[in-house]
């Protein structure tokens, strides 16, 4: 090992030293907002952040794919895009069960999936957050929203869905990358496009800014959830050091910790509801966080692109109505919300008719 490496063990193992300092706690001006869990919506928004794993562009648009067949049925895209440049992809929907609108961004594909988490080791926070004082967010994670295609694709979608449906709740979500993306997204609703209803739900999520942003982050977007799962090792990612609150990221509230009681075949999943700092000792906080496989699966479902699939994109000669290309060759499918509406209709009829 070079003196270089050497240099970043060292100081690594001492900031794990000296994290045993004491706890810092974030200020929140309202205590009353805290963020109430719900299993059964948790279980549905996890298949839509599968969902938006899938390469195949022609079943996903029609929502025909084999991940989209289970509580999301009926499901209807409103637009898809994908950066091509970056392998980023998102979605934005109606979901009639839920009577909201949808949104999901796609993580790390699996070929550099162990790169990234390598990198999130030594990430620091290196961007202001725009209009924030002392906020401090990662570089990557925000510019993978701010500054692609995504941001202009998913603002259009939300405001032609709001002019028709009007002022429906809007739910957020997305794994690991993805996740953090969603965040981001969220923030972006409330603020910029001052929509009052949305929520975000992430699975795998890592920590994307510092106490100073968390403070930020949830006054305006207090109905967040983020799932983790078991010894994820992700959301233990960049690493929080105790000792430096002001200069370590920091998660914000409030987390959902899945993990396993019991021993040889009495064993079960429990769903612990974290206390409100977005750190609590308790929860994922208290085992390592080691394991890549908890990171890929939830709930039983799989959160990954298929291993053959990568970045690869498959598209059908039928989405040559549907889709545009800007100058970079970044794809946006978009469907005519009043095409969503009939289709709605008819399908109320037929179900009605059987």
């Amino acid at each position: 090992m070079d003196g270089k490496n050497w240099l970043k063990v060292v100081i690594f193992l001492c900031l794990i030293a000296v994290s045993t300092g004491r706890e810092f706690k974030v200020k929140a001006k309202n205590k009353h907002h805290a963020a109430i869990y719900n299993h059964t919506l948790a279980t549905i928004l996890v298949e839509y952040a599968s969902a938006v794993y899938v390469s195949d562009l022609t079943e996903l648009f029609a929502w025909t794919c084999s991940r989209c067949n289970g509580l999301t049925k009926g499901f209807q895209i409103l637009e898809l895009i994908v950066d091509v440049q970056r392998c980023l992809q998102a979605y934005v929907g109606v979901a009639q069960d839920l009577n909201a609108i949808v949104i999901a961004f796609r993580g790390t594909h699996g070929s550099s999936l162990q790169n990234w988490i390598e990198d999130l080791y030594w990430k620091q926070l290196d961007i202001s957050y725009p209009g924030m004082e002392d906020a401090m967010v990662h570089h990557g994670f925000y510019s993978a929203y701010h500054n692609t295609s995504l941001r202009p694709g998913v603002l259009t979608a939300v405001k032609s869905a709001k002019d028709f449906y009007g002022d429906i709740p809007i739910m957020v979500t997305g794994h690991s990358m993805g996740g953090a993306m969603a965040a981001f997204c969220g923030l972006d609703l409330t603020v910029h496009l001052g929509c009052q209803n949305v929520s975000v739900m992430t699975f795998g999520q890592p920590r994307i800014g510092n106490a100073a942003f968390v403070s930020y982050y949830r006054e305006r977007v207090p109905n967040t959830i983020r799932v983790t799962n078991r010894h994820d090792i992700v959301p233990h990612l960049p690493p929080y050091y105790q000792y430096f609150p002001h200069k370590t990221y920091r998660h914000f509230p409030r987390e959902v910790w899945l993990y396993d009681l019991g021993f040889g075949s009495l064993v079960y999943t429990v769903e612990k509801v974290c206390d409100n700092s977005g750190e609590d000792p308790s929860c994922s906080r208290s085992v390592k966080g080691n394991s890549v496989k908890d990171h890929l699966r939830y709930f039983g479902v799989k959160l990954s692109c298929d291993v053959s699939a990568g970045c690869r994109i498959v598209m059908g000669n039928g989405l040559a109505s549907y889709h545009t290309t800007d100058n970079d060759g970044n794809i946006i499918f978009s469907r005519n919300i009043s095409s969503v509406l009939r289709m709605n209709v008819e399908s109320s009829e037929e179900g009605k008719s059987l």
